[in-house]
């Protein structure tokens, strides 16, 4: 703390030191076969910048996938699955069982009827949360979170809001996600980094989130900066939703909910990414009213003769 306050060059010349040392010991124990990728931290990128040898042969991709790129995204966010939140505002933590058991419900009964695609990814977050409260999770508020897709989470918001609506949860719950989401984030060197059209150096996804569920049902809406990788390399959008037990949230529920999710599924789609055709189509299947272009794939040795 003193050099980062006395002297700020000679503290980042240290950083960037240490920064070609942690990468120069990564390609030596790659180079003997271990596994490595970024953990969204912007290591790579810093990396990079400090000039460590950690670009790929062409000199614009890095030597090593982020996580994003070679887990979350094709696991986890290409098929709408990401970090939904809830948070008991009774502070009860009777009401957070509650919710637990009604999540666990939800999810067993979507798992019977889901392709097989998403079957591992259900059965994880129906163990996570029978789990939750042996585990003793809480540390604050009586909150929880688990990774759902846009039918998950609808199917678990609505009976939430009927249980308010009868007493059996005591006070109102409050919705949210992180913005490390399917949908959220423009992040290029994360949570955006399995998206390869070009597109994941815009800040479309998360403004259009944000403006769409701020007039779909959002209690409340907010964008932000920096998460995860720094500031100025990623735009953040999040929401919250107040469910009160009223007829007019289960509206709010189903729509803003659904959209908060399937937009980014649909953006992912647009980039090719296999998984994510697979989740829009599937999604239109089950909302008929949901129209959403896809993309073509062109024949590669088709188009490799086109320039002959």
């Amino acid at each position: 703390n003193k050099l980062m306050t006395e002297d700020p060059k000679a503290f980042k010349k240290q950083v960037r030191d240490s920064l070609q040392r942690h990468a120069a010991a990564i390609n030596k124990h790659t180079a003997k076969g271990t596994y490595f990728f970024d953990y969204g931290n912007a290591f790579l990128l810093e990396a990079s910048r400090a000039g460590a040898e950690i670009m790929a042969e062409n000199g614009i991709d890095f030597r090593y996938p982020s996580y994003v790129q070679d887990i979350l995204g094709p696991l986890c966010f290409d098929y709408g699955f990401g970090p939904f939140r809830w948070v008991c505002t009774s502070g009860n933590p009777e009401d957070l069982k509650n919710t637990d058991a009604i999540a666990k419900e939800v999810l067993e009964a979507i798992k019977k009827e889901a392709p097989p695609e998403i079957g591992q990814q259900l059965q994880d977050n129906i163990t996570w949360i029978a789990e939750a409260e042996k585990n003793k999770l809480v540390v604050g508020s009586q909150a929880r979170i688990l990774y759902a897709d846009a039918e998950g989470r609808q199917k678990i918001a609505l009976p939430f809001n009927e249980a308010i609506k009868t007493g059996k949860i005591k006070s109102p719950i409050v919705l949210g996600r992180d913005h490390h989401d399917v949908s959220g984030t423009d992040s290029p060197y994360r949570e955006t980094s399995n998206i390869y059209d070009g597109s994941r150096f815009t800040a479309d996804m998360a403004i259009h989130n944000v403006i769409g569920d701020s007039f779909r049902g959002a209690t409340w809406v907010s964008i932000h900066n920096g998460g995860g990788v720094g500031w100025g390399e990623v735009i953040n959008g999040g929401f919250g939703m107040f469910l009160d037990g009223s007829k007019k949230v289960e509206g709010q529920i189903k729509n803003m909910l659904f959209f908060d999710v399937n937009n980014g599924i649909a953006r992912r789609s647009w980039a090719r990414n296999k998984e994510a055709r697979f989740a829009i189509e599937r999604e239109m299947r089950r909302t008929p009213n949901l129209k959403v272009t896809v993309p073509y794939l062109v024949d590669e040795a088709i188009l490799n003769t086109m320039d002959q």
